[in-house]
């Protein structure tokens, strides 16, 4: 498929290259089981990505996969607009090797802050109906507030992959974590990832300490992947409060989105976690 652009419409313009991706794809699609990796990923001229895999990979090709992309590395300070590029790129294996697959765009938009800076699909591409039912979460199983997970302060923002129809669907958080790997994040109910949340209630948070470690090590070892069940943590619930607190303590910029009348908190209980080197 050739893809004809001017250097304005270059991913690589705005993100650089290499960088840092989280790639999701679906090893059954009939039951959305996922597989989410780190990865290393060159942009190509024709917007195309080439993926790198340490440890391997399990891709085929013809499989749809979802790379989330931004230029956040080196940042460890945010603001409430969130000013970095950041992308959900839908693609399609078309060349796997041992350590390595390339990957060619499906459709994708590029953000920065509140605007799309950049965005492109193919000339076929729909995005697929979502015919489930929306349910209401379980409330959290917690009954005390969580010791907190020190070790990820510095870690502001992590990658949520929820289990859209077709293909996952990548979007940066905010979050705080607790020793016992639990991920507690914050967003109103007509977003997209809530709706997602909603539908289905399995997803996986990816952090890979891009805002203090080098790029090899990122890719080689200093990550964390959690498979996880979402609940809510509702406003009359007696710790919203004090993970309200805590998370504003680690996520300062965030404090305004709490005066929100409709936001709402949720509370991902880990029950996988792929951490291959806790520092």
């Amino acid at each position: 498929m050739e893809i004809n652009m001017s250097e304005k419409h270059h991913l690589s313009a705005f993100l650089g290259s290499p960088l840092l991706g989280v790639a999701a794809s679906y090893s059954d699609e009939s039951s959305l089981d996922a597989k989410v990796y780190i990865c290393g990923v060159d942009v190509r001229i024709d917007n195309s990505l080439r993926l790198s895999f340490t440890k391997g990979h399990q891709f085929q090709v013809n499989d749809k996969v979802t790379i989330h992309l931004d230029n956040r590395t080196g940042i460890s300070e945010y603001d409430a607009d969130l000013h970095v590029y950041r992308c959900s790129y839908k693609g399609l294996v078309t060349q796997i090797g041992v350590q390595a697959v390339v990957v060619t765009p499906m459709e994708f938009e590029l953000w920065y802050g509140n605007r799309i800076a950049l965005q492109y699909s193919t000339a076929d591409y729909q995005h697929p109906t979502d015919e489930r039912h929306e349910f209401e979460l379980p409330i959290t199983p917690l009954t005390s507030l969580p010791t907190s997970d020190f070790r990820e302060v510095e870690n502001k923002i992590g990658v949520l992959i929820t289990r859209a129809v077709s293909q996952p669907h990548t979007t940066v958080l905010a979050f705080l974590s607790s020793e016992d790997d639990d991920i507690f994040l914050i967003s109103l109910p007509k977003t997209f990832k809530s709706k997602l949340l909603k539908r289905d209630h399995k997803c996986y948070f990816a952090i890979d300490s891009r805002a203090v470690f080098t790029f090899t090590k990122q890719i080689e070892w200093n990550y964390t992947i959690i498979a996880a069940d979402t609940y809510s943590i509702p406003k009359n619930h007696p710790l919203f409060e004090a993970i309200r607190d805590a998370f504003i303590q680690k996520n300062p910029w965030e404090v305004g989105f709490f005066s929100h009348p409709d936001i709402e908190m949720y509370h991902l209980k880990a029950n996988k976690v792929i951490c291959p080197h806790r520092r």
